[in-house]
Formats: C-alpha cells, sequence, structure tokens
C-alpha cells in the first residue's frame, strides 16, 4: 500500500475551495487598507467565510469561490476609495460588503464617493444603496418623496442638495416646511409668542442648516428670505417659482394639506417630499396625506417614490436593529387587541415579561 501523499507533496485544496492572491498597489497604505491594528480585515474575516493571510502587500485569500470573489472584489473598492481620497472606516467596510451582498450593479465605491456638499472640512454623502438612488432621483425628477424610518437621511440629504442647488445657483430659494402639529398638540393651545410656538417644531431644520452652511451666514440668508423655514400653513395660496422646497414630517399632513402643499409648485422648482408612515400624530379618524398619496400619484410623470429601510440608518448601530425590531412586531399584529389579548393570555398580573 503506497502513500497516498508523500511527504513534500502537498494535497490539492478541495475542489469547494479556492485560492487567490490580491497584490495592493504600492500607493495604497496598508494601515489605510487593514486599518489601525488590522481592525478592517477584523470585520472583513468575521464578515465573510474566507480565509484571508497577508504579507507585505500580497493579501492570499482561500475558501469557498463565491467569498473569495467576494473578497477580492471588497478589496478593490475600498483601493477605489482610499484612491478618491476618502479615508476609510470601520463603518466604509460594513457598508460596502453590505452592498456587495446585496448583488446590485452599482459599485459601492462610486456610491460612497459621491460628495453631495462640503462644508468646513466636512462632506456629506449617501452611505448607503437607497441613500444613493434617493439622491439620483432627486436629480432626476421635479417631485421626489423619500417614505422610510427616523435616521435614514431623508431630510438630511434633500436639504444637502438644496443647498448645492442654490450654491450652483440653480434656484433662488430654499423653502422648508413642516406641519406644525404634532403629538397632538396645537399651537394654539401652546404658550408663548407664535415665533416661539413654531421654534420648536423647526428646530431640527436649523440645526440641520448649520451643518451645511457657516451658521454666520444662516442669519442674513434668513433675513434675505433666501432661505425660508415656516409652518406648511404658511404655504397656503402662494405659488413658489424659482425654489427648492421641501416638506419634511410629511406623515402629518391631512390629504387635503398635501394636495395643497404640491399645488404650490412653480417654475423651475423642485420639491422633496419626506415622512415616517409609522410615525403619524395626528387626531384619531384623521387620514395621512403621505399614505394616500402613492396610490394617487403613482404612474405620473415626473414624480418618483423612494423608500428606505432600516438598513439604511445612519444613526447609532442600535437605532436600524430598534427600527427592525418594530417592523417585525407590526408585521406581528402590532399593538391590535388581538395582539393586546394574546399577551394578557401569555402574563399574569405581577409575573415578570
Amino acid at each position: 500500500m503506497t502513500d497516498s501523499n508523500p511527504r513534500g507533496v502537498h494535497a490539492a485544496p478541495p475542489k469547494h475551495e479556492t485560492r487567490h492572491v490580491v497584490v495592493v498597489p504600492n500607493s495604497i497604505n496598508m494601515v489605510s487598507l487593514l486599518g489601525p491594528g488590522d481592525e478592517y480585515l477584523g470585520i472583513i474575516e468575521g464578515a465573510l467565510a474566507a480565509e484571508i493571510h497577508v504579507r507585505g502587500n500580497r493579501i492570499s485569500l482561500k475558501g469557498e469561490p463565491g467569498e473569495v470573489a467576494l473578497a477580492d472584489r471588497l478589496l478593490d473598492e475600498l483601493v477605489t476609495i482610499i484612491r478618491t481620497g476618502q479615508g476609510v472606516t470601520s463603518e466604509t467596510v460594513e457598508r460596502v460588503i453590505t452592498m456587495l451582498r446585496a448583488e446590485t450593479t452599482e459599485r459601492p465605491a462610486d456610491v460612497l464617493s459621491l460628495n453631495i456638499l462640503s462644508n468646513r472640512g466636512r462632506s456629506i454623502r449617501p452611505k448607503t444603496l437607497n441613500q444613493k438612488r434617493y439622491v439620483d432621483s432627486i436629480d432626476k425628477h421635479t417631485i421626489t418623496f423619500g417614505i422610510g424610518p427616523a435616521g435614514t437621511g431623508k431630510t438630511y440629504l434633500a436639504m444637502a442638495k438644496a443647498v448645492q442647488a442654490l450654491q450652483s445657483k440653480n434656484v433662488n430659494r430654499i423653502i422648508l416646511t413642516r406641519p406644525a402639529v404634532e403629538a397632538g398638540e396645537r399651537l394654539g393651545y401652546l404658550p408663548g409668542t407664535l415665533s416661539e410656538k413654531i421654534d420648536p417644531y423647526l428646530r431640527p431644520l436649523y440645526d440641520a442648516l448649520h451643518d451645511m452652511i457657516d451658521p454666520e451666514t444662516i442669519p442674513k440668508l434668513l433675513a434675505a428670505g433666501t432661505i425660508e423655514v415656516a409652518p406648511l400653513a404658511y404655504m397656503r395660496g402662494r405659488t413658489l417659482n424659482d425654489a427648492f422646497i421641501i416638506l419634511d414630517e410629511a406623515q402629518n399632513t391631512s390629504p387635503e394639506q398635501m394636495k395643497m402643499f404640491l399645488t404650490r409648485l412653480g417654475f423651475n422648482s423642485k420639491i422633496v417630499v419626506t415622512g415616517d408612515v409609522t410615525q403619524v400624530d395626528l387626531p384619531n379618524g384623521t387620514k395621512s396625506g403621505l399614505k394616500v398619496i402613492e396610490g394617487i400619484l403613482d404612474g405620473v410623470e415626473d414624480i418618483v417614490f423612494n423608500r428606505l429601510t432600516s438598513h439604511d440608518v445612519v444613526r447609532h448601530r442600535l437605532v436600524g436593529k430598534i427600527v427592525a425590531a418594530y417592523d417585525e412586531f407590526d408585521a406581528r399584529g402590532g399593538f391590535t387587541p388581538h395582539a393586546a389579548a394574546s399577551h394578557n393570555q401569555n402574563h399574569t398580573p405581577g409575573s415578570r415579561p
């Protein structure tokens, strides 16, 4: 009986495995690619079913063909991003992996390197594939709807596009508006002057503006009417020409208010409507204009609807998980009487949940 594997002869890898070597260009700093202390390499190894060994600028890959090919593409995308001058972070690595797993035709490097706006050394870019598609839709259409949960960048990216349009002189002014009825409170019953009543509802829009425009410039732009931040009720009776108009928190409009707003559109203007249909604060019995609008306008030329999900949340990583958990809860029936009855049957008074 002969030895099937003589000493010194290495057996070929199993048929279900493949090997590949990536040679990183000498112009690329390996720490930029693999992270300080190989932090990014650790993320890659944890996400992919492939063995990775690094020697100098040579990265050896071994594993299932699909995973090795994915690792090869991932490294190529990261090198491309580094070449644009944009730094790679752990978040960048995770987002590139997610996009590659989605098997889309768009390159992650193109998505993550798209620079919408820069201010004080900080760049505003889409961070997910759906965000990139949303931004592209704003460029291509007159009216764009961005519908999705909190933290998906719906309003922030729309405002960045508005500031970009103003700076490029494609429009003469920016108009930011929100319904001023939220959490069951009406302005007439709140204490203070009209300005003091309105300000808390519009504060998130001012906060975003400060990220995009030099703070000392904002009061001048507001005083000149170049930027207007106002409650939705102030839009009635107006025709808005040469403007980039954003309606935020649109889930809190009635169908009548939504119609009123959309028909304010004037010549050479663009509208972006953002909202989260799971966070409606309207009084019971009042329909949300955002919930019914797609059924009314679907198929109308130059109007597009974009949906973002928990996968597009760009706040703390737990926010995405919280949104996904609520979506799953709603899919099981949510806060319905049936769900409540089931909960009560499973938990007796005084028992721990």
